[in-house]
């Protein structure tokens, strides 16, 4: 395990804290809030910070096929960036809005791999298995198929505050037409956030418009 690794595995842990590991985010995120470097040099185990930008670099250009970053000439120019004799490890500064879609897979296996070494504590798995509801923003307890295939509505109506989609959570004290988290129609079918074209479940990418949905 690398850098690399370790980067994207910090990613996942903090998106699924926040219930978006299937949802888009812009690529600013990655390193202003949810895995910045000072509060993570140590987790990360690098020396400088050129090479934790180094490291946010090959994520955001695919390496691993940890990410898949939006619009397409975006990714393609960090790429070529990396292939560079002295590439810049803060190339991808430039581009903050890009929009980032994590693998569904590869965030499963480290979620997976998380609970498999986590300490057996029956009062804990019982919590996970019911969902955390001490704390002032409940977290609903989401299974590893939320990432590779989504349920639709005839399954996840009886979970009554869950999106059918992302699993994100959904308020309670007001009529939830649309997931504030995906955006998707919580009574319709399943649609492209590029151009609203249907989607089916399982699909990776629209057939419409080519834009990944966030469900590989």
């Amino acid at each position: 395990m690398d850098e690399l690794d370790r980067l994207f595995g910090l990613l996942v842990a903090a998106l699924a804290r926040e219930t978006r590991v299937a949802v888009p985010f812009p690529a600013s995120e990655v390193y202003e809030r949810l895995v910045p470097y000072r509060s993570n040099r140590s987790h990360l185990n690098v020396a400088t910070h050129q090479d934790y930008e180094m490291a946010v670099l090959r994520l955001l250009a695919g390496e691993r096929n940890y990410v898949q970053l939006e619009p397409e000439n975006v990714r393609e120019a960090m790429q070529r960036e990396i292939a560079t004799i002295n590439p810049d490890p803060a190339y991808f500064r430039s581009f903050p809005d890009a929009q980032v879609m994590v693998n569904g897979r590869a965030a499963e296996r480290v979620l997976l791999a998380d609970r498999a070494y986590a300490p057996a504590n029956p009062e804990e798995d019982e919590a996970d298995t019911l969902g955390d509801s001490t704390g002032e923003n409940p977290v609903p307890f989401i299974p590893p198929t939320a990432f590779t295939e989504p349920a639709r509505a005839e399954h996840s109506h009886a979970s009554g505050n869950q999106c059918e989609y992302c699993g994100g959570g959904l308020p309670t004290n007001r009529e939830a037409l649309f997931c504030p988290h995906c955006g998707q129609p919580q009574g319709g079918e399943l649609k492209c956030q590029g151009c609203g074209a249907e989607l089916d479940v399982g699909w990776a990418y629209c057939l419409a418009c080519g834009r990944a949905t966030g469900f590989e």
